[in-house]
């Protein structure tokens, strides 16, 4: 499930790969943006901020969104060849995912970037970019995030469920649902409560920004330390729990959403480690 240390990483491989290069196909497959063009511009960098991925190409930000099953893709240009159903010339390819799911097209002279799957896609002038992303909270895998102001926003609603709190982006950036399951656990906490009933918020942003420095630069997320059993409760309803042998539970907790439908996440929790 992508989540804030996803961003993070697909960032910093598309940095690596495109940085530097001018753009030599642009194609970004959602309506409003079909006859957006950035050819011949320079890509100037390549960014995360919480969740979301930002190619800052000429004057521009190209903006996207993992949702639950977006990723970015390199390629090697040799393969747009095979993609076609051509034989490619020289060098290496890797097999392109079914069209319908490819949403962004972004090739230089060395790689092309693949956005798969992308829940959101967008593109504005750079200088815009804090109208558009103002509203975030600080991102915890920031090289310095303000903390204090990610608690004093949390804390803000006292009455609010832990979960939504955490999740809710306007506080904070980068935490999705696998990481909030496993702070619960891992605080002890019923992923019912509210902000009052937790304690500590400043443990809880801790936390948070911790493991995702921990995971930021893993393939695979673990939140045990054992990467063959990553998780504590988190897709683990009805197993043992390891700590105590006490059956995971599981059912729905807040999101910190407000759209229809999407108001609740799943949850699992350990009723005797949690309270």
């Amino acid at each position: 499930m992508p989540e804030g240390d996803s961003a993070y990483r697909a960032a910093k491989n598309l940095h690596r790969s495109l940085t530097g290069r001018s753009v030599n196909r642009f194609e970004l497959r959602v309506p409003k943006l079909a006859t957006a063009s950035l050819l011949g511009e320079e890509i100037r960098g390549v960014d995360a901020r919480g969740k979301h991925v930002l190619l800052r190409i000429g004057e521009y930000t190209v903006q996207s969104h993992f949702g639950m099953d977006g990723s970015w893709r390199i390629v090697p240009p040799a393969s747009a060849a095979r993609a076609a159903g051509r034989r490619p010339r020289r060098g290496p390819t890797i097999a392109w995912p079914a069209a319908h799911r490819i949403r962004a097209i972004i090739g230089t002279d060395a790689a092309i970037a693949l956005g798969i799957d992308l829940a959101k896609l967008d593109m504005w002038p750079t200088a815009d970019e804090e109208e558009h992303l103002g509203w975030l909270g600080p991102d915890l895998l920031a090289e310095t995030p303000d903390l204090a102001e990610a608690i004093r926003r949390i804390q803000q609603q006292p009455d609010r469920e832990i979960t939504a709190a955490l999740l809710d982006q306007r506080n904070l950036a980068g935490l999705g649902n696998e990481y909030v399951t496993e702070m619960c656990f891992l605080l002890g906490v019923l992923p019912s409560r509210t902000v009052r009933e937790c304690g500590d918020i400043a443990e809880w942003v801790r936390l948070g920004r911790r493991l995702l420095l921990a995971n930021r630069d893993r393939v695979d997320r673990t939140f045990t330390g054992d990467l063959r059993r990553p998780t504590y409760v988190f897709g683990r309803a009805g197993q043992p729990c390891r700590r105590c042998g006490t059956i995971i539970l599981e059912g729905k907790h807040a999101s910190g959403s407000k759209q229809p439908g999407a108001t609740v996440r799943n949850a699992a929790w350990c009723p005797n480690c949690q309270c």
